[in-house]
């Protein structure tokens, strides 16, 4: 976001109320490559919008955004992860056409267990 080489974006949504403009939800993303398209994706990192403007379409409005950002750059998906008890959010992104892909499992590694793999034998 900050810098010569930016690695990661957002978008941010604004109310305008009588004491002026405040922000009220944000999509933060950044791009990949998928070697199954052989093109670049657009990965949602995070996706907010405060609890009181829920209901709104500001989420909706924030996806719409990211996809015909995706599409004006070329990429061939839009992708995001979802933790499996949230359905609420999982039922919303069904509704905007996503598909929630129950054959894949995120790895990561991290802290100690990242330093220890880095590390050469």
């Amino acid at each position: 976001m900050f810098g010569a080489q930016p690695q990661a974006e957002a978008v941010l949504v604004e109310a305008h109320t009588p004491d002026g403009a405040q922000p009220v939800g944000f999509a933060l993303f950044f791009h990949n490559f998928s070697t199954f398209l052989a093109k670049p994706g657009l990965y949602l990192e995070d996706l907010f919008v405060e609890p009181a403007w829920r209901g709104h379409g500001l989420g909706k409005a924030l996806l719409r955004h990211l996809a015909a950002l995706a599409v004006e750059r070329g990429c061939g998906r839009f992708e995001w992860s979802v933790l499996d008890w949230n359905t609420p959010s999982i039922e919303f992104y069904k509704a905007m056409g996503a598909d929630v892909m129950p054959d894949w499992r995120i790895c990561r590694v991290t802290g100690d267990a990242l330093a220890r793999l880095g590390t050469p034998d």
